[in-house]
């Protein structure tokens, strides 16, 4: 009976011969916001007969106050009819309006070292699930996610959809101007919106700093400012050269509260003071700020200091020669404090990257006698790891404090994979086969490695040289002597060519121990 009601209401309103004809439909019609006449009117394009018939049935349209609180009220103004019409309408139905394409907005953009920030919202009136939106920059997408953040204030534009419309997503992105045009894809009918595109200057990731000040001491010098990593609030290291040669490397972790106030999203934990000894006399100090992580650094410039009085404690030494080993390179020199008479340690870089470090407690006779002050326990030989191929091996004394160093020098080295040695001695005929003996082994290691045995040209049977070969022990003796073999391999009677290889621990290499033509009975 409802809806029959309903039905003849509406005939009734869109009768031309009855007496509703004040409000036509494509004219303009002056609807009050409220009964109050002091609450004004404005016009209202009555598009159709339906809405005419809403302003018969209900006459008052709702002003900004209650259209800006569709869950509440208004002010004294407002009125709601029409207005609860439509959100209810909205909840149950969704927009008469609604295009199949996805609604959204790209909200805004920001951007900070290496990193771009979109904010906005979007949804798909063919879903209630949240729905992807995709990032381009030019033609390259840089971006995807989900557009799934609370956002109450779409919910109470759109009541017919989900709360979670939102997003916030930083992703990263290569320093300079930079236009990024957001996607939201389509779900169901229609096809992706363009939510728009937004220029933003993406800030370099290269590091940031300040030297401050290189105040000369009596033992040396006093350096002081700041460094840090725009991508990441975690304290970055700072490098000291001291006359072109590097002095001592330090992290910039003390408290700055100024450049907190200046990146407050890094922190403050970003000051460097420290104190580097230096001889009497005049200096040039330069330091660099580094990544956290990545190549990259920055001169943060040059002072010069001129160092009074005493001569403070520095680290002399050399590096006499660097050789190399079957699995790296052997470094030989001396280094030591001047003062004190303790042996000290020596640091070693590969390529430009910490390797290893040992103490200088070797005796060096030599260098005793040209330093009697200083003893002679300061030499060292000491064997480092490389992989194969060139390598740039650099050494530095340090301080007994630690506090500084000196280089010793670097050598370029050329690191090669050992392949394996080995002899094969006999090959003998024997019934039903052949019997071999030899010897082979990994320089490497001295561990049994294994031979295999290729008859006319198919392999044919492994072993491992296990046995003790004392004259091999002799001529290797680093690698013990269980580098023998004598064993017998099965053969058809005839004339056979047997070839012999020794193989390395790994099996990535082998040597070719000989090849023999035997006849088995």
């Amino acid at each position: 009976m409802q809806v029959l009601g309903a039905a003849r209401q509406l005939a009734w309103y869109g009768n031309p011969e009855g007496s509703h004809t004040s409000i036509q439909v494509g004219q303009l019609s002056a609807r009050p916001y409220h009964p109050n006449g002091a609450c004004a009117s404005s016009n209202v394009l009555i598009e159709n007969r339906a809405t005419a018939a809403l302003y018969y049935y209900t006459p008052y349209q709702p002003n900004a106050a209650a259209l800006n609180n569709l869950g509440g009220t208004g002010d004294t103004c407002s009125s709601y009819g029409n207005r609860n019409f439509w959100v209810h309408y909205n909840n149950w139905f969704g927009s008469p309006q609604a295009s199949a394409a996805p609604v959204g907005n790209f909200d805004a953009i920001s951007a900070t070292a290496g990193r771009v920030t979109v904010r906005g919202w979007a949804f798909d009136y063919d879903t209630q699930n949240s729905i992807a939106i995709h990032a381009y920059s030019g033609s390259t997408m840089v971006g995807g996610w989900i557009a799934n953040g609370a956002r109450s204030d779409v919910k109470a534009l759109y009541p017919s959809q989900g709360l979670l419309t939102g997003f916030n997503q930083t992703f990263a992105m290569s320093p300079g101007s930079r236009q990024i045009c957001l996607h939201a894809i389509n779900n169901g009918a229609g096809s992706n919106t363009a939510l728009g595109c937004k220029t933003v200057t993406v800030p370099s990731t290269a590091p940031l700093g300040w030297f401050d000040a290189a105040t000369a001491t009596s033992t040396g010098v006093s350096v002081r400012g700041w460094a840090l990593d725009p991508t990441t609030a975690a304290s970055s290291s700072v490098h000291v050269y001291v006359d072109g040669a590097f002095s001592a490397g330090f992290a910039a972790n003390q408290v700055r509260s100024d450049v907190g106030s200046m990146y407050p999203a890094l922190g403050a934990r970003h000051g460097f003071t420290s104190s580097i000894a230096l001889n009497a006399g005049r200096h040039s100090v330069c330091a660099y700020a580094l990544n956290v992580s990545g190549p990259q650094s920055k001169s943060l410039g040059c002072k010069t200091v001129t160092v009074a009085g005493q001569a403070a404690a520095v680290a002399r030494g050399n590096l006499d020669s660097v050789t190399a080993t079957a699995t790296g390179a052997n470094l030989v020199g001396w280094a030591f404090d001047t003062s004190t008479t303790a042996s000290t340690d020596v640091h070693v870089y590969a390529d430009g990257r910490f390797l290893s470090g040992f103490a200088a407690s070797g005796t060096r006779t030599d260098v005793g006698a040209v330093y009697p002050n200083q003893g002679d326990q300061h030499g060292f030989s000491q064997s480092v790891n490389l992989s194969p191929g060139n390598h740039s091996v650099c050494a530095f004394a340090l301080t007994a404090s630690g506090s500084g160093s000196t280089a010793l020098g670097c050598r370029s080295v050329n690191v090669t994979t050992p392949t394996p040695r080995g002899f094969l001695d006999s090959v003998q005929g024997a019934v039903g086969g052949a019997q071999l003996r030899g010897w082979s082994l990994d320089p490497t290691t001295a561990a049994s490695t294994d031979v295999h045995v290729y008859v006319d040209g198919r392999f044919s049977a492994g072993f491992s040289a296990n046995i003790a070969r004392s004259d091999v022990g002799n001529a290797f003796p680093g690698l013990g002597a269980n580098h023998g073999f004598d064993s017998l391999i099965s053969l058809t009677p005839g004339a056979h060519r047997v070839c012999v290889f020794g193989l390395s621990a790994t099996g990535s290499s082998s040597v070719d121990l000989g090849c023999v033509t035997v006849t088995t009975p």
